[in-house]
């Protein structure tokens, strides 16, 4: 099983970093872009997440956020999340099949996908089997309209609902900031700090 902490071992960013090349040689931006992703990749940082109100269920628009530390190994993660977003220290694991999601609050539960686990102990909802690709700076293979800048870098991606943008600091071609919304208000902002060894 991966472990995760902001104290593990940062595995090497090798896998797609040094693949992540310019696709347009124009000034404008352009939407040819592979579906590719860091195979194994350590990253730290904040996430908050936002919910609109609910006339269904009388409940008004909710926020919350989270440190956390992410550990990716080929499909298998690991996310520590402290602070985190109103249930306490939480760590949530996905081995390929199965998701799994352990907190204080809500002891241990199970899933398919992470999405579905996390909308479950949370009632939060988030893109996570995209990010491992956004992350990376790639388009998820199921996104759609990518978008690059004149460096061949992301800058925005629709999956389903989701319309991602991202942040770069510099030249570099890893994000630090992703932005994620949903028309009806649902909105995920994740800061990433790359850990390398």
């Amino acid at each position: 099983m991966v472990a995760c902490s902001a104290a593990i071992t940062a595995l090497l960013i090798t896998s797609g970093c040094q693949s992540l090349q310019s696709t347009s040689t124009n000034a404008g931006p352009s939407t040819m872009v592979q579906a590719q992703k860091l195979n194994n990749f350590n990253i730290t940082g904040k996430i908050g997440v936002t919910t609109p109100a609910n006339s269904t269920t009388n409940t008004s628009a909710q926020g919350g956020s989270a440190f956390y530390a992410w550990g990716q190994q080929n499909e298998r993660f690991a996310i520590e999340l402290i602070g985190a977003l109103g249930i306490g220290k939480t760590n949530i694991e996905y081995n390929g099949r199965t998701a799994t999601l352990v907190s204080e609050k809500t002891g241990t539960l199970t899933a398919d996908d992470p999405e579905t686990l996390l909308q479950k102990a949370t009632g939060w909802q988030a893109p996570i089997s995209q990010m491992p690709y956004w992350i990376s700076g790639r388009p998820a293979p199921s996104d759609s309209a990518p978008q690059l800048d004149a460096q061949g870098r992301l800058i925005s991606s629709v999956n389903g609902r989701w319309t991602a943008s991202f942040t770069y600091k510099g030249t570099d071609k890893l994000p630090i900031k992703i932005s994620a919304v949903q028309p009806k208000g649902h909105k995920v902002i994740m800061t990433i700090n790359h850990q390398s060894s």
